[in-house]
């Protein structure tokens, strides 16, 4: 079974479950830092960690629907200054915009009506999200991406113009949402653990 620790300056705050596939996680340590670093504001820490050992050889269990695990990171901190992070799952080979949705996450913020953004045609640039972790379960950037996010860092993306994978697509990817309105910076970090091993 894995988690998703959520600290700030190296300081544990809580720990949510987050059943990680193995083979989500291909290297032991790294770290995602997102652009232009806030000295004044808090400085978060997510880690992903990886217990999860059913099955020693990697191979995943047929009898689970392939799924992809989402982590998404709201442009506001907890009242306890840690990343506010919403854990969901949903199938491939849809748009990010349906998977923010459905989930009930937030993707507009303040052009949440529906006068203020295109509904999903691409048109208005409004569903801009930075993605942190799971770049290539992604289509390319579309033309109207190009065009909406000349200026904007390259994990930078139009939820409704990108598809995440396909029906039968698994892994992890790290969603910063709102990253315009975003209030503080974190960092993502991914380590495994051996499970034999006392935490």
């Amino acid at each position: 079974m894995g988690s998703l620790q959520l600290s700030s300056c190296g300081s544990s705050f809580c720990s949510l479950p987050f059943n990680l596939i193995n083979s989500t996680i291909a290297n032991s340590h790294s770290t995602l830092r997102p652009s232009k670093p806030l000295s004044f504001l808090s400085r978060g820490k997510i880690r992903a960690v990886s217990t999860s050992q059913e099955n020693p050889s990697g191979a995943i269990d047929p009898e689970q629907p392939p799924l992809v695990d989402f982590a998404f990171v709201s442009s506001v901190l907890l009242p306890d200054q840690t990343p506010d992070v919403h854990l969901r799952q949903a199938c491939g080979g849809q748009k990010l915009r349906n998977i923010m949705l459905d989930s009930n996450i937030d993707l507009y913020g303040p052009y949440a009506r529906t006068l203020l953004n295109c509904g999903g045609v691409g048109t208005c640039g409004t569903c801009m999200v930075e993605v942190v972790q799971g770049k290539e379960l992604l289509n390319p950037r579309t033309g109207k991406e190009k065009e909406h996010l000349k200026k904007k860092p390259k994990n930078w993306r139009l939820a409704c113009q990108t598809t995440v994978g396909k029906p039968d697509s698994r892994g992890l990817v790290v969603v910063q949402q709102l990253p315009e309105w975003k209030a503080h910076e974190w960092r993502y970090e991914e380590i495994l653990v051996d499970p034999s091993q006392p935490s």
